[in-house]
């Protein structure tokens, strides 16, 4: 038994001797074999120098070509990286244009709506009537209904029957009041019915509406003396109206007495409505 197992630790020993010996040769080898590359290093005979040239390209192309790869995914990463942040970018330059229109867009409306007020305001300035503004707010315009819906009521004292100007235009009257809107039925509409009176021929007649169609002077006698381009007034016969608000000038065409209004009812955004009383003077 004491034999086997000295037998055994003889048998590692010499394993270890062996491999040591190896690692000593190995190191000797590698030695040598620098001491010789120093050494050819060293000399300048052309084989020499052609070979440690070639060695050499060899070494630096084989670095290029193992290093290509890895540049080439580099340089793919770095690309995409850019063209994510490129797009990025663009789209917050994009979104920055989008609020600069806007805000230039808002600024420009409001500018024109400021010149609309102030045209509202010097009309009503040198007016001797009572006149208030409201804003339109919705433009109910159809086959079937010509009409505006406003944003004042009964809390600027607006009452049913009252005229409704495009600046000092007549385009319709108020035919029903909220407290805090209220609609005008345009002159346009079928159920529109006006007493109005002509310039220089003086013929009294009624504006009648039509819808789509154009309007038309009614009633009118039998001798009348219109002819184009007469002025159609308000005449206030019927005691609702103030006499004399201009409302269209007469179109005759195959001698059917049309009228064409002062005003595009399709562009009006503000409207003065009279509220009747004569504003006193200070």
């Amino acid at each position: 038994m004491d034999t086997s197992r000295e037998d055994f630790g003889i048998a590692v020993r010499s394993a270890f001797l062996r491999k040591g010996t190896k690692q000593r040769f190995s190191l000797f080898v590698l030695s040598i074999i620098s001491i010789l590359l120093l050494f050819f290093d060293s000399m300048e005979s052309k084989p020499i120098s052609f070979v440690r040239s070639f060695v050499k390209d060899t070494i630096y192309r084989g670095s290029l070509i193992v290093s290509s790869p890895i540049n080439g995914f580099s340089y793919v990463s770095k690309g995409i990286v850019n063209h994510f942040q490129l797009y990025s970018k663009h789209s917050e330059l994009e979104k920055d244009y989008k609020i600069l229109k806007n805000s230039i867009s808002k600024s420009e409306f409001l500018e024109l709506e400021n010149i609309q007020l102030r045209k509202l305001i010097d009309e009503q300035t040198s007016s001797s009537n009572n006149y208030t503004s409201s804003r339109v707010m919705l433009d109910k315009q159809s086959p079937y209904l010509n009409s505006f819906i406003i944003n004042s009521g009964s809390n600027k004292e607006i009452k049913n029957g009252m005229a409704a100007l495009d600046g000092a235009n007549f385009i319709g009257r108020i035919i029903d009041v909220n407290f805090f809107s209220s609609r005008v039925l345009l002159v346009t509409d079928l159920n529109s019915k006006i007493a109005v009176i002509t310039e220089p021929s003086g013929n009294h007649a009624i504006l009648s509406g039509h819808n789509n169609k154009p309007i038309t002077l009614d009633y009118l006698p039998e001798n009348h003396l219109i002819s184009n381009g007469d002025k159609v007034y308000t005449s206030g016969k019927e005691g609702i109206f103030s006499p004399g608000i201009p409302i269209g000038e007469v179109k005759i065409v195959k001698k059917k007495i049309n009228v064409s209004l002062f005003s595009e009812l399709t562009q009006i955004t503000f409207v003065n409505i009279d509220l009747g009383a004569p504003r006193e003077k200070k």
